[in-house]
């Protein structure tokens, strides 16, 4: 007697894709994904409880292309809990984040999984970024330096502890297996900062010298709804529940201390030799050193003032 097994073919490449209320360039978004010229991947769309169309927008896409597949969650669990449930549903040997209002060009997965394929030793490869506005026209490059490629951990962790204000290189093709060792996001500002730090401290990380992602600046976007007015004080609460998806938050951060306190424990956890745990500690303090102390200072004058603003509201009352 013979049995027909049918064996799914798993894809090479998983591609996460976080959303909430992003109606306004998902479209755009998913459309680039599914006109790359690569097509060996499964793109996973994980919806944190949209109240707009996003639902509609993204059914619309699973319903034609099987590589597609839309869950939506009952409510929003924050964006941190969300990067990280597209990760645990993947299944392929290479994984991408991708955002709902950002795009790729047609040739970014094919450059980005031939450099992966021909040295193991790269755990994450990313391309130049370039801007896009609303209506989704180039308008301009960033003309950050390329990352400074080395086979020594504590000099990939010094590159990595001064790219901060860089954090879309979180948006590259990862290794999955790399992607496993790390503790991927935490439920705190910035996460994907100390995530970048982990990943080089297992390997390296490269960027490819021509543009093929394209970073939408928008209003709607994380960046200018929490960073774009130069002003006095930083919401930091509203932020962090922009992470945890916590709207009853109300506890104290301070983002830059927390990240000091993570980028220990990252490198208390590598598996590398205690030179190069030397080396990276003394990395960290260079940096507090630097512009560390700066920032640590600047957390702790904004607690207060934002102490000062509560406790002054509730004296107007």
């Amino acid at each position: 007697m013979w049995v027909l097994i049918m064996v799914t073919k798993k894809p090479r490449l998983s591609i996460g894709l976080p959303v909430y209320n992003g109606e306004s360039h998902i479209q755009e978004a998913i459309a680039s994904i599914l006109d790359q010229a690569y097509e060996d991947f499964e793109l996973i769309i994980s919806d944190n409880g949209s109240i707009d169309k996003t639902q509609q927008i993204c059914s619309e896409y699973a319903e034609k292309d099987s590589r597609v597949k839309y869950f939506r969650n009952e409510k929003n669990f924050g964006a941190a809990w969300n990067f990280n449930h597209v990760f645990e549903l993947s299944s392929g040997e290479f994984f991408k984040w991708a955002a709902s209002d950002d795009v790729i060009a047609p040739e970014f997965l094919t450059r980005c999984i031939n450099v992966l394929e021909q040295t193991p030793s790269i755990l994450l490869c990313h391309s130049k970024t370039g801007k896009i506005n609303q209506f989704g026209e180039v308008v301009g490059e960033y003309n950050f330096e390329l990352i400074n490629d080395s086979e020594k951990p504590h000099e990939r962790f010094r590159e990595m502890l001064n790219r901060k204000g860089f954090p879309w290189i979180i948006f590259g093709v990862f290794r999955t297996n790399a992607l496993k060792k790390t503790t991927v996001f935490g439920d705190y500002i910035g996460s994907d900062w100390n995530l970048l730090v982990e990943i080089s401290l297992l390997g390296r990380i490269v960027q490819i010298p021509e543009c093929y992602f394209f970073r939408r600046d928008h209003s709607g976007s994380y960046t200018t709804k929490h960073y774009g007015k130069f002003i006095d004080v930083i919401d930091y609460r509203s932020e962090s529940r922009w992470w945890t998806g916590n709207e009853a938050s109300n506890l104290i951060v301070l983002p830059y201390w927390k990240h000091c306190f993570e980028f220990f424990r990252s490198i208390n956890k590598a598996e590398m030799s205690w030179v190069e745990k030397k080396l990276c500690y003394d990395e960290i303090l260079r940096w507090v050193l630097m512009d560390g102390k700066n920032l640590m200072k600047w957390d702790i004058a904004n607690e207060l003032q934002l102490c000062r603003i509560a406790i002054n509201k509730r004296a107007s009352k």
